[in-house]
């Protein structure tokens, strides 16, 4: 999209075409460009459906709101979801501040959330096009259309004012890890995060130990972990590292940094943690009287299973060797059509394993390949729901 595109989407004009675009039930389709080319020119046309197919999308991420905001693809795929944009915002004002300054808005989903939990919000965005559609999802807002680092300056004396920043973390080569990959640069993170109270959020796969030594929370929603957030100025409330799994019914935490849990026999039930509890080191605080499968494996296990968010429960039916012949030989046997497969410290290739199993029949188990107190097995288990399980989790199906 060009600068002068996107004046106009946030124009009279645009929102009267926005409107239009609106009622096509397909604005991806060729049928609604034809249609909507009949009535306005077609820079404007691609532009408003190509917006009607962003909202339909924010709106699963981002929550209602985002139904009215304007977006670039990437702003879209880099927007934190609506749930934890609003937890962070709600944490910032449980905090004192009255003052948001975003550095790098973006299309503001994060600075909306802060508005609508009744902070002052200063929004800066570098590209010209990208801060243009942030002005009018920000009407209550100040935006710059500025270099985040050469303003930074200008909010390093005010008391009541928290720095929010949200570096890019995607290079020519695709989405990036590394601190010395993102923008702005980390010597300018630092720098923010050494000058005022700020809260940083990074990609949940940076490395801990490149992190300074300050709180950092790993954040879950539903069943994936979705960011590493790193707090400076709120010694009260983030002395230490911290899980926290955000649903749409409450917030849950753990301490982090806790005691990894002793190995114990396997026994008839196994949880699969929360991500999020896993990269904080938060697994003994779940439940002390979970153990390991093995040392070092993130895998639980139990006599019975306890009831926690942070946990999903399968029953062990049949403990088998590692091996894929013996477990080939058990789903025939069974009549099994699908297999969920979960790994943990061994090596498996779900692509070869699909191949060889010759999957067959209307039953269904989960399979969880992990070395034990014993040997490496083939855990052959069904899932099992209880009242507080996860918000939701990933896996490897196969059929």
């Amino acid at each position: 999209m060009d600068y002068t595109v996107a004046r106009r989407l946030v124009s009279s004009e645009g929102r009267k075409a926005l409107d239009l675009a609106g009622a096509e039930a397909d604005p991806d389709s060729l049928l609604a460009a034809t249609r909507l080319r009949q009535q306005i020119d077609g820079d404007l046309a691609a532009a408003v459906l190509d917006q009607i197919s962003l909202r339909r999308r924010a709106v699963a991420k981002i929550g209602p709101v985002a139904a009215s905001m304007l977006w670039t693809r990437d702003g879209l795929e880099q927007a934190t979801r609506g749930d934890v944009s609003r937890w962070r915002a709600h944490r910032l004002k449980e905090a004192g501040f009255t003052h948001v300054v975003d550095l790098g808005c973006a299309c503001g989903a994060d600075a909306r959330a802060c508005l609508d939990a009744g902070l002052e919000v200063t929004a800066v965005e570098v590209d010209p096009v990208t801060a243009e559609l942030a002005r009018h999802n920000l009407p209550e807002a100040h935006v710059m259309c500025a270099d985040a680092m050469a303003v930074f300056a200008d909010f390093r004396a005010h008391g009541d004012t928290v720095v929010m920043l949200d570096p890019a973390r995607r290079t020519g080569r695709g989405r990036t890890w590394r601190l010395e990959d993102v923008q702005p640069p980390w010597p300018f993170v630092m720098t923010v995060l050494e000058s005022v109270p700020a809260v940083v959020k990074l990609g949940p796969g940076v490395d801990r130990s490149q992190l300074p030594d300050l709180p950092v929370t790993y954040v879950g929603h539903r069943g994936d972990l979705v960011e590493a957030t790193v707090w400076s100025g709120f010694e009260d409330q983030r002395a230490a590292d911290r899980a926290v799994l955000v649903g749409p019914t409450g917030i849950e935490e753990l301490p982090g940094r806790c005691p990894t849990p002793a190995p114990g026999e396997l026994g008839p039930f196994v949880a699969e943690p929360h991500p999020a509890a896993i990269r904080a080191g938060s697994l003994s605080a779940i439940d002390g009287s979970l153990h390991a499968v093995s040392e070092g494996i993130a895998y639980l296990t139990a006599e019975e299973p306890v009831a926690s968010p942070w946990l999903t429960w399968f029953a062990v039916k049949e403990v088998l060797p590692f091996d894929v012949r013996a477990l080939r030989s058990w789903v025939h046997h069974h009549h099994v059509g699908t297999v969920e497969i979960k790994k943990r410290g061994v090596d498996v290739d779900p692509v070869t394993w699909r191949r060889k199993l010759k999957l067959s029949g209307p039953n269904r188990v989960t399979v969880i390949c992990t070395p034990t107190t014993g040997r490496t097995k083939a855990l052959v288990c069904d899932r099992v729901r209880l009242p507080c399980g996860l918000f939701g989790a990933s896996s490897d199906v196969m059929s």
